[in-house]
């Protein structure tokens, strides 16, 4: 019996590589980019209601919310240096300690 020639993939298994900004998908979508940050589509939602978050935009005649890839990763960048943890320089460990003023004193 011959041997038959592997099968090919069928397309909805292809894996396309994102580790290269082109052939990266540029947008995503309110589901994706809750994945791709780790949290609820619904969080994303309560976010863009008011008005915090990352950067979101309507695209489309159905005006879907989508994400910019590029805007998530820089609004990420955006919550490290917000966070005295990541930032050292907001630290307050390494600040001086700061006196107490005694309210009940008047000092």
């Amino acid at each position: 019996m011959p041997a038959r020639p592997p099968s090919a993939p069928k397309p909805s298994s292809i894996q396309v590589p994102d580790s290269t900004p082109t052939t990266r998908q540029a947008f995503l979508s309110v589901k994706d980019a809750a994945e791709y940050l780790g949290l609820s589509p619904h969080t994303l939602y309560v976010w863009r209601h008011r008005r915090n978050g990352p950067p979101s935009f309507r695209m489309g005649s159905r005006g879907r919310v989508m994400y910019r890839i590029e805007a998530l990763d820089v609004w990420i960048r955006e919550q490290e240096q917000a966070d005295s943890r990541s930032n050292t320089t907001l630290s307050p460990l390494g600040a001086a300690p700061q006196k107490r003023s005694d309210y009940a004193t008047g000092a």
